[in-house]
């Protein structure tokens, strides 16, 4: 069964990015950075909406949109947001390489294993991952509501 829409988060298709290897060669970003305590973000809801009406306001939405953060600290992340061209007044990056894709599900708190086994799994494809971005597909309060809470792991190898 489909689920309803929250207008807020879209339901996440976890079919898109589930065990996929992506090579991205300059895909733009929004990058941001995030304060945390302890890697609990603290001015990420501002953060969040401010980039997505900046993406919305130049019609810069992709078809496959990712939000992904890399945890740098306990005390910072930053954010990368995916669009479809540049925005004037934000902040504009760039990725590129080979990245391999995973989808969990469960608790935020679940991170520490998450990670772990997506290093296991790009090692046994045969690669020395360099890091592990995530991707958080929907806020609590919409996990909550449809019930399930996806997060998507990019080990960039």
């Amino acid at each position: 069964m489909a689920k309803r829409h929250t207008g807020c988060c879209e339901p996440f298709k976890p079919s898109i990015w589930e065990n996929k290897e992506i090579t991205w060669n300059n895909k733009l970003f929004i990058k941001d950075r995030v304060r945390c305590f302890f890697h609990r973000p603290l001015n990420i809801k501002n953060k969040i909406m401010n980039n997505m009406q900046q993406i919305k306001d130049t019609q810069a939405m992709p078809e496959n949109f990712v939000m992904l953060f890399d945890h740098n600290s306990k005390w910072r992340s930053d954010m990368y947001l995916a669009v479809n061209k540049k925005i004037p007044g934000v902040q504009m990056t760039t990725l590129s390489g080979t990245f391999l894709s995973k989808v969990f599900e469960g608790p935020y708190r679940n991170a520490h294993i998450w990670t772990k086994q997506m290093y296991r799994a790009a090692r046994s494809a045969g690669y020395e991952p360099k890091k592990v971005l995530y991707y958080y597909t929907t806020c609590p309060k919409c996990a909550k509501q449809y019930g399930i809470n996806y997060v998507v792991l990019f080990a960039v190898v």
